[in-house]
């Protein structure tokens, strides 16, 4: 089970044009929506990541303006690589914020998140995908990349599941706020 204490949420390359051409876009981009106003309510840090935001685009204004409106203190880590573990900047972000529990979500699904999900497990952190929260140009691929997440040790969950699994009880004010924004 994840924890509050131990959990960070990293947003991978939600970005432009290619945010546009994401498999379900629409129910993509309303699920990180959501799973970033849960991660404010729960206070678990979020790490930013951007693709070559030079050539891709920055990162669309459904998540960009959510993000500087809820957590003006983070920005986006410009990154060339597939993995967010191989560059220096984010890792240093990573290590800054010392939790062992990943929660990767964005695009493409087969490519960075994979690629990221899998290095984290082989340092020996958890890492759960973000199922609903993920996609990629295609179904299948959006598919192969969470199947193989969770063949190489990850799990798979979902907004809901893992902002009640934070949680842990239905009390206090982080619960009453959550329902409005899970509606």
């Amino acid at each position: 089970m994840f924890t509050k204490e131990n959990t960070v949420l990293i947003l991978i390359d939600i970005q432009g044009k290619l945010a546009q051409l994401m498999y379900k876009k629409d129910d993509l981009f309303n699920a990180l929506q959501t799973l970033i106003r849960g991660m404010k309510i729960l206070d678990i840090p979020v790490l930013w990541v951007e693709q070559i935001p030079d050539k891709l685009g920055n990162t669309i204004p459904e998540v960009a303006d959510l993000m500087k409106e809820l957590m003006p203190e983070v920005s986006p880590i410009a990154k060339k690589t597939f993995s967010c573990c191989a560059n220096e900047e984010f890792m240093k972000k990573f290590k800054d914020v010392n939790r062992k529990q990943v929660l990767v979500a964005g695009i493409e699904t087969h490519i960075c998140l994979y690629q990221t999900a899998v290095d984290l497990l082989g340092a020996g952190f958890e890492v759960q995908v973000v199922a609903d929260c993920v996609s990629s140009r295609t179904k299948g691929n959006k598919k192969l990349g969470i199947k193989r997440i969770v063949q190489a040790g990850g799990a798979a969950t979902s907004t809901e599941m893992i902002i009640f699994e934070l949680m842990k009880a239905a009390e206090g004010d982080a619960f009453r706020q959550m329902v409005k924004v899970i509606k």
